[in-house]
């Protein structure tokens, strides 16, 4: 029986003489891929959060936009105005709302158009009709 430990003792020895050095580039070598997919990782991660950011900016001005218009339609019909009176923003948008007379119709009829600008560069543009009635 103590023979066969020796045995058994003997190859473990000779297997592990004739790896030296090879577990430090194994672990070099998963350390290098670990870190590889741990920096891809982080790029996405950032890019994902990119995205968010400008979706979110969007959609706030699309419901922004959605408001003003809305509200500039119940507002009292002035046939002269040149503009109407903005919403409330959040800080960094502002509203802009143009008015024009629509040619070849009585003056009963105004196109409104409304700019939605985040840190004065325009995002989003709706126009719509306002109608005395």
């Amino acid at each position: 029986m103590l023979r066969k430990e020796k045995r058994r003792t003997a190859q473990v020895r000779t297997l592990s003489q004739g790896q030296k050095g090879l577990g430090l580039v194994e672990t070099m070598v998963a350390v290098a891929i670990l870190g590889t997919s741990v920096v891809a990782f982080v790029v996405a991660l950032s890019g994902g959060s990119i995205a968010v950011g400008e979706e979110n900016t969007e959609t706030v001005a699309q419901r922004l936009a959605q408001t003003q218009v809305e509200y500039t339609k119940n507002y009292p019909y002035n046939p002269g105005a040149s503009t109407y009176p903005a919403v409330a923003t959040p800080t960094g948008y502002t509203v802009s709302i143009g008015v024009s007379s629509v040619p070849g119709t009585d003056t009963n009829i105004q196109k409104i158009t409304v700019n939605i600008l985040r840190d004065s560069v325009n995002i989003f543009v709706v126009s719509d009709y306002k109608v005395n009635r």
